[in-house]
């Protein structure tokens, strides 16, 4: 608005000062020619004037305004801060064992192949008895003659016929015997072997016909697994020992099978080892795929810290000065331009994770952190934020 009366009272001006005929003169003439010919001088003479009020507006702006460093900012919030430590473990099972006949003798029959499912106490095997089957059957029937005897003598002696010494023998003869087929069954059962929990035939060791022996190298006849009850095992540094605990929240993954299942700590070890100076950590994992095998290599995070009112920032925006502390650049005094001042603050850091560094003290929620530009500016220095 100012340029325009400016330019309008300069043309003013120059047609007042001019020994030209008036506008009003020419119009009142009405001479066609001559009215076109001062319209185009005028035309002419505004545009160099605008041209020249241009410059000058770029020379007053280049005096006033100042150079500002362009920079920008990020709000600090509260948000849930979850810290993981990370580790390696193997996975197990304590249901993976090698089943040991109880008896030596000849393998005498296989009832389950490889990959086959069976229940626990299921017959797997049976072992040549060598002849203690028959021996079995002669100790039944000795023991059915003994149970007659002594109950006709209990009889009789309730009827106040014989001595009671012969009751008291029969009665003696009918226990020891029953004791004795009792003992001979406990013996035979040895020949069978069966399984000692519900699972999976890993392994058939021995063929039918082998000899087979309770000790020795190479005894085992069968490794039956149960994949169900999987368990990772984990040993962490003993500085973790006061953070991690039973119920403690755990991701696992396998990087085998590309999964990740979530799990809590089963129970921590109550030994530090001192050539790691670490304590075992057990964590169960779900398994009902079957997808997990024992001494499979897993990348374990465990929950070793929670805030749920944290300040997060990115490291990239944290310095250092000379004296080791640490600190951030703060944009205050924020105008309706966007200009702001930057000022220093000394923090104190927690946990990282990631990129992330939790801020314990210096900077509280809803101060505008400068991000990008923070590695140039000064404390007190005026700076322009570009976005926020």
């Amino acid at each position: 608005m100012k340029n325009t009366v400016l330019i309008l009272t300069v043309l003013f001006l120059v047609v007042g000062c001019g020994k030209n005929q008036s506008v009003s003169d020419l119009i009142e003439d009405a001479d066609v020619e001559k009215i076109r010919e001062r319209k185009n001088e005028l035309s002419l003479k505004q545009k160099e004037i605008e041209a020249e009020i241009a410059l000058l507006d770029e020379a007053i702006m280049g005096q006033s305004e100042e150079k500002y460093s362009l920079i920008t900012t990020l709000q600090a919030k509260q948000q849930e801060f979850v810290h993981y430590v990370e580790l390696r473990g193997d996975v197990a099972t304590k249901k993976n064992v090698l089943i040991y006949p109880e008896v030596s003798g000849v393998l005498l029959k296989v009832y389950v192949e490889e990959g086959q499912s069976v229940k626990k106490g299921q017959l797997l095997a049976t072992i040549d008895n060598g002849g203690a089957a028959s021996q079995l059957q002669q100790m039944k029937t000795q023991l059915e003659l003994s149970r007659t005897t002594y109950e006709r003598q209990k009889r009789l002696w309730e009827q106040k016929i014989g001595t009671e010494i012969q009751y008291l023998q029969a009665e003696s003869n009918y226990e020891a015997q029953k004791k004795s087929v009792e003992q001979m069954q406990s013996q035979l059962g040895k020949f069978r072997i069966t399984a000692p929990f519900s699972g999976l035939i890993d392994d058939v060791i021995k063929d039918e016909g082998t000899v087979v022996a309770p000790t020795g190298p190479g005894s085992e006849v069968f490794r039956i697994i149960n994949l169900s009850e999987m368990r990772i095992e984990v040993p962490v540094p003993e500085n973790f020992i006061a953070s991690i605990h039973s119920g403690t929240k755990v991701i696992v993954y396998f990087p085998v099978l590309d999964e990740t299942v979530e799990s809590t700590v089963k129970q921590t070890g109550n030994f530090i080892n001192p050539n790691n100076r670490s304590f075992n950590v057990e964590i169960p994992v779900p398994n009902d795929k079957k997808s997990i095998k024992p001494n499979m290599t897993a990348q374990v995070r465990i929950n070793d810290y929670s805030s749920p009112e944290a300040i997060l920032i990115a490291q990239s925006v944290i310095s250092e000065n000379a004296e080791g502390e640490q600190y951030v650049y703060v944009a205050t005094d924020i105008t309706k331009e966007n200009v702001a001042v930057a000022q220093k603050r000394i923090i104190t850091t927690g946990k990282t994770q990631g990129d992330d560094v939790e801020i314990l003290s210096g900077i509280k929620a809803g101060e505008n952190i400068i991000q990008e530009g923070a590695r140039s500016v000064k404390d007190g220095q005026k700076v322009k934020i570009l976005t926020r």
